[in-house]
């Protein structure tokens, strides 16, 4: 899923990185590997937190359009964070950073919105997302599968939601902070492979 992940990056790289002159030709794969890995971490970052629930409606609710991810926190986050790495690797100012992270980010999301809600394309599938975020813990062993916890987790009310449904997010979490503890350092590093 890491290498989709990242080819979908890349596809999303070339006006805002590639047709960039603000970054050298040579940094082009290591800013990509740079965004691929932001938006990774970001993602086990949220499901280690216990935001199953903000990630399932960020990338489930078929809403694409980059504007409104503009406003979404999740996509701020990482937005901010990837700003942060292009000021402190690439020697980007602060306006350039922002307006490559702002154009790179949004429209990475974008497309794996749109991939991850397309029944066609069973690459990007919300199942397989999760389950590369999880380490494919998926906690299903309790009871429901993916349909149910979407299902209980798009009605929006913890409240309501079973027993079984809240060790499925438990065991989501503790997936997702098992693979940040063993991968944690490592995932920049696969990713970079990628581009050889």
């Amino acid at each position: 899923m890491l290498k989709e992940l990242f080819e979908l990056v890349r596809a999303n790289a070339a006006e805002p990185v590639i047709n960039n002159p603000d970054i050298p030709n040579e940094k082009n794969d290591e800013v990509v590997a740079e965004a691929t890995n932001t938006v990774a971490s970001g993602l086990r970052n949220i499901v280690a937190g216990g935001g199953v629930q903000s990630l399932v409606s960020l990338l489930s609710n078929g809403n694409s359009d980059k504007k409104s991810l503009l406003s979404n926190p999740i996509v701020s986050m990482m937005m901010g964070h990837f700003a942060g790495k292009l000021m402190n690797k690439y020697n980007l100012n602060n306006n350039q950073a922002n307006n490559l992270s702002g154009s790179l980010i949004p429209g990475i999301l974008s497309s794996l919105i749109n991939k991850t809600n397309d029944p066609n394309d069973q690459q990007f599938s919300l199942e397989k997302l999760l389950g590369s975020i999880t380490g494919n813990k998926s906690g299903f062993e309790h009871g429901g599968g993916l349909q149910d916890l979407l299902q209980q987790l798009a009605g929006g009310n913890q409240q309501d939601q079973s027993s079984s449904m809240l060790d499925i997010i438990k065991t989501m979490a503790g997936g997702a902070q098992q693979q940040q503890q063993s991968n944690g350092d490592k995932l920049l590093d696969l990713i970079k492979g990628f581009t050889k």
